[in-house]
């Protein structure tokens, strides 16, 4: 009797013993030999599960190149001592010891030995990370693994990259079933990887019937990729119109109103995108802890920054041009030059860095291949909320109501007690200050240099004169419209060619629409 109890004792004990515990023959192939000699021992001691603590932590070690080996021996280095990698003690480092020397192909059966660990772990990100890892590089030998995984997943989006990956597996296998069982699935897939993937197969592929039914996942795949093209260009034309829309809101107001050709206004948000910079260290030096906020307190700072310079410029130089557009234009193109200048003295020629918040950062997946970006989303947003804004301010306040008084009939708005003057440096401090949003704005998605205003002038001006000057409206249709069709022309003739074509359909329109989208209502035409 006590022989049979202690014979169960001695099964129970081997059976709970790890299946591939690591031995110091094993870590010796591992790390010496050539790289299919390493790869063979590496999927032995993968096996049918995941390996145990030694060998995972070898396999890190190895991919974190912290391994050195000699004729008798292996040693995971850990902040310059030894450890044997069987036992996990400390041990002397010999002199002799060499690094041990990983090329891409081991690397990447390295990277997918640990995502075959990862598959076990409780974080469903973590499982779905290594999934990512494994497709990469599919391998029907790891079949019996993911199967066991996919068996076990309980997380719907773990389980459906599991499935796929399954599928990208089997389109190797030799069996032409489960490859035709492979091709039909991955079809309804719809991801570039997979459409890579499949057109790398259909070289391969000798089988009539498969490569039949490859070529008609494929063709399922292109037209479910299509669509996420086709939305990609609408959203980035949207973006570029709401970037064109910041730019121009600011410019609709003062030449709408004063008619004043101003040539700085691209300065001005220079100024609003220089504003941002400097609020951006001020956190980064003395508010780190809130440093992603740093966005939100730069909308007004960028603002009153440019709306300050613009009442100064207006006070200072432009009120004494009213009526000689020309005169406007050099003097505006003058102040430009000079604002650049100093801004070159100030801060450098170079562009400087302005960092993207952490919420700001990445993008929202709608689509295999459609990526939405925070911060042009960001950016749409905000150029809606400053329309907004303007048009509650232009409609229902008591500047609004003689801001179009004046722009209707500077004359009779006189008459009336209108103090036109500080009206002109109210409207015009309101316009830069609108501009220094844009640059706001423009400094999470390009460079912030002494050139920026230079890029958006000229796409200021013809939004402006498209849509008819001085309506918010026909600026809102014009700048979304050119925003769309040149990233459509784009796509179709490249970004000179869509430059050149999107001027001169403005020159036609122009032609035979002279006062825009919307002409000015008013009783005085030169108002």
């Amino acid at each position: 009797m006590l022989t049979r109890w202690l014979f169960l004792l001695w099964a129970a004990l081997v059976l709970a013993a790890p299946a591939q515990a690591l031995t110091q023959a094993q870590a010796l192939a591992l790390t010496k030999g050539d790289t299919a000699s390493r790869i063979a021992t590496l999927n032995e001691l993968v096996g049918a599960s995941v390996p145990d603590v030694q060998a995972s932590a070898l396999i890190q070690a190895l991919a974190d190149d912290a391994v050195k080996f000699t004729d008798m021996a292996v040693f995971i280095v850990k902040d310059g001592k030894g450890f044997d990698p069987v036992t996990g003690a400390e041990v002397k480092l010999p002199e002799s010891a060499e690094d041990v020397i990983n090329n891409n192909q081991m690397r990447a059966e390295l990277d997918a030995a640990l995502a075959l660990g990862k598959l076990q772990s409780p974080d469903a990100k973590l499982r779905l990370e290594a999934v990512k890892t494994l497709a990469s590089d599919p391998n029907e030998a790891k079949l019996p693994l993911i199967e066991k995984a996919y068996a076990a997943e309980q997380d719907a989006a773990v389980k459906d990259a599991l499935a796929n990956l399954r599928f990208a597996l089997l389109l190797g296998s030799p069996d032409r079933s489960k490859r035709l069982e492979a091709a039909e699935a991955l079809g309804s897939v719809g991801t570039p990887s997979t459409k890579l993937l499949l057109n790398e197969r259909l070289q391969a592929e000798s089988d009539a019937e498969v490569k039949t039914a490859l070529r008609a996942a494929l063709g399922q795949i292109d037209a479910r990729l299509v669509w996420g093209e086709r939305l990609g260009v609408v959203f980035t034309g949207i973006s570029l119109g709401s970037i064109l829309l910041l730019v121009a809101l600011g410019l609709a107001i003062t030449y709408g109103l004063m008619g004043v050709i101003n040539m700085a206004h691209g300065e001005l948000m220079m100024i609003g995108a220089y504003a941002t910079y400097v609020v951006q260290n001020v956190f980064r030096s003395y508010f780190p802890g809130a440093f992603d906020l740093y966005v939100i307190a730069a909308i007004p700072v960028s603002f009153l920054a440019a709306a300050l310079v613009g009442a100064v410029l207006e006070r200072g130089v432009i009120r004494w041009l009213y009526g000689r557009p020309l005169e406007t234009l050099l003097a505006t193109w003058g102040i430009s030059l000079i604002l650049m200048q100093s801004v070159r003295n100030l801060f450098g020629a170079q562009n400087v860095p302005v960092e993207n918040p952490a919420w700001l950062s990445g993008g929202l997946a709608v689509m295999s291949n459609l990526t939405l970006p925070y911060n042009r989303i960001a950016i749409i947003v905000f150029a809606t909320l400053v329309l907004a804004g303007v048009a509650l301010l232009i409609a229902r306040t008591r500047l609004g109501l003689f801001v179009r008084g004046v722009t209707q009939n500077r004359k009779m708005a006189a008459c009336m007690g209108v103090n036109t003057a500080r009206i002109d440096t109210y409207a015009f401090a309101l316009g830069a200050g609108i501009a220094g949003l844009a640059g706001c704005a423009l400094s999470q998605v390009g460079n912030v240099g002494p050139d920026l205003g230079q890029s958006y002038i000229v796409d200021a001006f013809m939004v402006v004169v498209l849509g008819g000057v001085g309506q918010l409206a026909g600026t809102v249709y014009a700048a979304l419209g050119l925003g769309v069709l040149n990233k459509l022309l784009e796509g179709w003739q490249g970004a000179v060619l869509a430059k050149i074509m999107v001027l001169v359909f403005i020159v036609i329109f122009i032609q035979k629409r002279p006062q825009g989208i919307f002409a000015m209502k008013g009783r005085s035409a030169e108002a």
